[in-house]
């Protein structure tokens, strides 16, 4: 008897029965988001929950603006902020794929002219490493003068200053302006603008009906969120600041949680057309380890390996592997994470700078990991047998 329940559960090691959220675990997260948001009097929220290629959950909460009576909906616009990143991967997989670069190219044979202190440098800087922050240069160089408003010529040249702290490719430091140098070597590789090949390559393929790029696109949306910050615990919104939508594919994309669910549907495998797998693979590699995410508050409790890859991190939680971004820009907060094995994603949307945005995910991610396995064990001892991969098929025998 032991022998058989062993071999059966070792059995799991090899394939498991993924099973969908019920409509009771989407209730329970629905209630704990709305409590969430309402305690720390969010003006106003928005998340989307994907599994294979639907979105099986989208709602908003609350007002586009506090005084306004304009409520967030689940197609309200919002400033994505970082996770604009994930946007740069994936373009930029489409477009290496295409032959209009390669990932070992050196950012100098785009860019002749950006150079850092010691120039033996130069040529050791990939265009792999700019996505998977892995440039060797201190973190967030040079934000301040993105948050000064400095425009992207006036910054580059300070980097000429500086030198990286470890060869290229070797190490970890998250980086906007390096990031967004994928922009310029898009442009030259493609002689198109960057919102026009996100738009092209991305947007409309993927059918997202208001995700737009950069500071006139976001003023153009009529149902758009307005930014918050607090003081003296009261939540206020403040005008949009276009410094870092200058850095387009760090910070530049806006989107609803409509937008983003297609998107985690694209990640997850369903438009082959736009992203095929390959091309995932290799966006999720990981590139570089990233131990200052294993001390980040509520995460800390669940993940034990940090990496970055490309545009995306991933996180080991538990047992299961995440593919996950964040995002923090002035008055807005955003995250956005799928598990390609459970083929589960969730999007999390907010108009004001509070970190339940942490809280949110991280009881997402643990009440559904640890229901999805027990019932992986229930159904293994069941004897049920696991649908093909991308099946819409039950499993047998269950």
């Amino acid at each position: 008897m032991l022998k058989a329940l062993c071999g059966l559960l070792c059995l799991g090691a090899s394939f498991a029965v993924f099973a969908e959220p019920s409509p009771e675990q989407l209730k329970e997260f629905d209630k704990f988001f709305q409590e969430q948001v309402q305690q720390q009097q969010v003006p106003g929220a928005a998340y989307a929950i994907v599994y294979k290629n639907k979105i099986i959950r989208a709602k908003g909460f609350g007002v586009r603006e506090v005084g306004s009576k304009l409520p967030v909906d689940a197609f309200t616009v919002f400033r994505i902020a970082s996770v604009s990143k994930t946007f740069a991967g994936g373009l930029a997989s489409i477009l290496a794929s295409q032959g209009h670069f390669k990932w070992d190219d050196p950012v100098n044979r785009y860019l002749p002219d950006f150079s850092f202190k010691t120039r033996s440098f130069n040529n050791k800087l990939k265009v792999e490493h700019l996505l998977s922050q892995s440039t060797g240069v201190i973190a967030n160089a040079y934000d301040n003068l993105i948050e000064a408003n400095f425009q992207p010529e006036r910054i580059l040249p300070q980097f000429q200053k500086l030198d990286p702290l470890c060869t290229p490719g070797q190490c970890y430091g998250y980086q906007n302006v390096l990031f967004s140098l994928i922009e310029p070597i898009m442009q030259q590789s493609t002689s198109q603008d960057y919102a026009s090949l996100l738009r092209q390559n991305i947007f409309e393929p993927l059918h997202m009906p208001t995700a737009s790029v950069g500071y006139q696109g976001f003023l153009d949306t009529e149902n758009r969120a307005i930014p918050h910050v607090k003081a003296k615990g009261k939540w206020y919104p403040r005008t949009v600041s276009e410094s870092y939508y200058r850095f387009a594919p760090a910070a530049g994309v806006n989107a609803s949680a409509i937008d983003l669910g297609y998107w985690l549907i694209a990640q997850l495998g369903y438009n082959p057309e736009v992203l095929n797998s390959e091309q995932l693979q290799y966006m999720t590699n990981k590139r570089v380890r990233t131990v200052r995410d294993l001390r980040r508050r509520q995460w800390r409790e669940h993940i034990t390996d940090a990496h970055y890859a490309l545009g995306w991190r991933v996180y080991q939680f538990g047992q299961e592997q995440l593919v996950y971004h964040g995002g923090w820009v002035q008055g807005f907060r955003a995250e956005l994470a799928y598990s390609k094995d459970r083929e589960l994603g969730l999007v999390i949307l907010l108009n004001a700078e509070s970190n339940v945005v942490a809280e949110l995910s991280t009881h997402f991610w643990s009440t559904m990991f640890t229901a999805m396995q027990k019932e992986d064990k229930a159904s293994l001892l069941a004897g049920c047998k696991l649908p093909e991969k991308n099946s819409t098929k039950k499993a047998a025998n269950c």
